[in-house]
């Protein structure tokens, strides 16, 4: 009976081991991306906090924003976030 417990557990803790590990590779383009986006960055170059401002999306569509500062940086805000984030419900 212990030893089917050992056996679990050696099991479980691989498996965790191995977790963290899958989806991290270089290169693997699946991975959302940390950060504002360059495009959000490069719209408030230059601007104050506070400034509107407009830029493209990934999409192409036209983003409408206003320049807030974040962790030290200023960036371009899309309406309807709050602090570079979706409001919660």
């Amino acid at each position: 009976m212990m030893t089917q417990k050992v056996k679990s557990l050696v099991i479980l803790f691989m498996f965790l081991a191995v977790i963290p590990a899958t989806g991290c590779t270089a290169g693997n383009d699946n991975r959302r991306q940390q950060g504002p986006p360059p495009e959000a960055i490069a719209a408030c170059k230059d601007k104050a906090v506070g400034d509107t401002v407009q830029f493209s999306g990934r999409r192409g569509e036209t983003i409408e924003a206003t320049c807030q500062e974040i962790e030290g940086q200023i960036v371009a805000v899309p309406e309807g976030m709050e602090g570079g984030r979706p409001p919660r419900d």
